[in-house]
């Protein structure tokens, strides 16, 4: 490989990490700001759910980068180098299609079929915090910590169906 050609399959190679890590980038920092049962602060919230509106077409541009990047220095490229394009390749596509996916709805199973117990027999402690409903004589309390799992739970109570969500 000549010395103008090296340099120039350098700088290729470094467009295309630059490319992998913007694809990787996109899917990974909404991923990690908005985690369930963690803090997050307005500015983090704020530019995660940025990066959320603009990922689909950003890394769509990026993965057009990487993949022509990828072919034009695929021929220049020993068989060790060819494996970091292919890698390369693979985190880019993965990462543009995971930025199409609602993948939080993957963690929060709906509850199908709610199991209720009497007041008396709950084994909950004093410190647990519920959510209740009353309608006319019937009461029902729904664990925080269940519902924060699953979020949304249709109910019905003295025959009126009801949503509790959280």
């Amino acid at each position: 490989m000549s010395q103008s050609v090296g340099r120039s399959w350098l700088r290729g190679a470094w467009v295309l990490l630059l490319l992998t890590l913007v694809c990787l980038g996109l899917f990974l920092i909404p991923a990690f700001v908005i985690r369930p049962f963690h803090h997050q602060s307005e500015q983090a919230l704020r530019l995660a759910i940025s990066l959320k509106k603009v990922a689909p077409a950003v890394s769509l541009a990026a993965l057009a980068g990487v993949l022509a990047l990828g072919w034009g220095l695929w021929q220049a490229s020993s068989k060790a180098l060819r494996t970091g394009l292919v890698a390369a390749m693979i985190v880019s596509v993965a990462s543009a299609v995971m930025v199409r996916q609602n993948y939080f709805e993957w963690m929060f199973r709906p509850i199908t079929a709610a199991g209720f117990v009497s007041a008396v027999d709950a084994r909950l402690s004093d410190k647990e915090m519920v959510m209740a409903v009353r309608i006319g004589s019937e009461a029902r309390a729904y664990p925080i910590v269940q519902m924060a799992y699953h979020h949304i739970l249709n109910d019905t109570v003295t025959g009126e169906p009801i949503v509790v969500t959280y």
